[in-house]
């Protein structure tokens, strides 16, 4: 079956830092590199991850239910997040737009309010970091209308927070609320995503090689745009 969206959050960041490198990894994602360190800091990521979500212990993990069934996770979000009470979910799925977001805790109290978490094993918060909540919150905002029944829901009360959740330096949490920035940047990123399905419409894009290789990281496809070079 073919899949119901076309972009992921992870793609449209790396979008952000460069359309070629969108390309490649819609369409040749095999030549992608990832150097030990880089594999290291998201094994990290992880455990860190694991860390907050232990603060839910009866939190539902879609993943492990799941696993790669992608197109099966915004209808077990919509089911789980439509029974009375509260809840907490791991990896919930959101769709729209052609869009697909894994939110890393959806937490729905009991009063159908609803905080998502966003978790980085971070000191600091980046632009990158808020591109990733805000491109989140464009989707699931969206979602949830289709979601939760039209007399309960309210776009700027039913999604109450948008945390993200990051480390305090010695393994601890803190968290900021970035709802509002999220909520601003909505305009520009339809205005983004739109530019992405052209981008993975047409032809391999040709793009000199320059600072988006490396900032705000370190491009995975750097090494096949090198042998091109030559």
């Amino acid at each position: 079956m073919a899949n119901t969206y076309l972009l992921t959050k992870s793609k449209y960041i790396r979008g952000l830092q460069c359309e070629k490198a969108l390309y490649l990894e819609v369409f040749k994602p095999k030549l992608a590199f990832y150097p030990p360190e880089t594999l290291a800091k998201f094994r990290q990521g992880r455990v860190f991850e694991k860390t907050f979500k232990d603060t839910f212990p009866n939190g539902i993990d879609l993943s492990a239910r799941l696993r790669y069934r992608m197109d099966s996770y915004p209808v077990l979000t919509a089911q789980l997040l439509q029974t009375p009470g509260e809840t907490a979910l791991f990896e919930a799925g959101f769709l729209y737009n052609g869009v697909l977001v894994l939110a890393d805790v959806v937490h729905k109290h009991a009063d159908g309010s609803i905080d998502i978490y966003e978790v980085k094993n971070s000191t600091a918060v980046s632009d990158t970091f808020r591109n990733d909540v805000a491109i989140q919150y464009y989707v699931i905002r969206h979602a949830l209308a289709a979601i939760l029944p039209q007399d309960l829901f309210c776009d700027r009360l039913s999604l109450s927070h948008f945390y993200l959740l990051y480390n305090d330096g010695a393994d601890g949490f803190v968290k900021q609320d970035l709802k509002e920035q999220a909520h601003a940047a909505c305009g520009l990123i339809e205005q983004n995503i739109a530019r992405f399905k052209q981008v993975l419409a047409a032809e391999e894009p040709s793009m000199p090689m320059s600072d988006q290789c490396d900032t705000p990281y370190e491009c995975p496809f750097k090494r096949y745009c090198k042998r091109l070079k030559k």
